[in-house]
Order: C-alpha cells, then structure tokens, then sequence
C-alpha cells in the first residue's frame, strides 16, 4: 500500500474557454476554470445549492486537445493531482494549489453545429487522441 496518495477527481462544467500558452520551450500549457456544484439542505431544510471553482492545468497533448475540443459550458471529468506553488508579489508571498491534469474525460454529446457525419460509424479520425 502507497505511503500517501494525491488523487483528484472532478466532474463538471468550464466556466470559460481554456486559456491556452507556450512554455519558452515551445510546450503547450492550458489553464481551465472549472466549476463543481454540490446541492444540500440547509437548517430550515431548503434545498441550496454551492458551486465550487477548481483552476485546473493540462499540459502538452493534453493541452493541445481542450484548446481544439473544449469551450465555455463544456462537461468534463478531469483526474489528476493537487500541487501548489508560490510566488512573491509586491513583497507578500502569494500562493495558489492548483490541480494537475494526467486525464481528460470530454463528456458532451457532438453539437449540431459539429462536421462530422453523426450518422456513420466512429472511425480512428474521430477521435481527438
């Protein structure tokens, strides 16, 4: 059994399209924002809901495929680990823990406005991996 274990699951929708950037080295980078909603009841037993927003980080193909694939509103089951970093600003050290992406799961159905043949058996050029 593994001494500890960083292991994020998330499923829910993007709250914008995702940012996408190169590393000087020339290494795609996407940033997404991603809200979670979690549904409870309160003291007086009404229903409320608490969405929750998770930056999330993809790298490489990975990266590649949410800048072609994902936009605002898109539903997604992202896996992955939490890492924090830190940076100084303006003398006061900032932090941020962000979630790392190793899997992207797109879970929407084609969109109408989509080109490809809805009605013709899935083939390898389908598939964005």
């Amino acid at each position: 059994m593994p001494k500890s274990i960083n292991r994020v699951e998330l499923l829910g929708n993007l709250g914008r399209d995702p940012e996408i950037k190169h590393t000087q080295s020339g290494t795609p980078v996407a940033r997404l924002s991603l809200a979670t909603n979690e549904r409870y009841k309160d003291k007086s037993g009404n229903w409320q809901d608490r969405t929750e927003w998770h930056t999330v980080i993809l790298w490489s193909r990975l990266a590649e495929i949410a800048g072609e694939y994902l936009k605002k509103g898109s539903k997604i089951l992202i896996v992955g680990s939490l890492k924090t970093r830190s940076w100084d600003q303006e003398g006061t050290k900032r932090y941020a823990t962000e979630v790392t992406a190793q899997d992207l799961i797109m879970l929407d159905a084609k969109r109408a406005d989509d080109k490809t043949d809805q009605t013709g058996p899935i083939t390898d050029e389908d598939i964005p991996f």
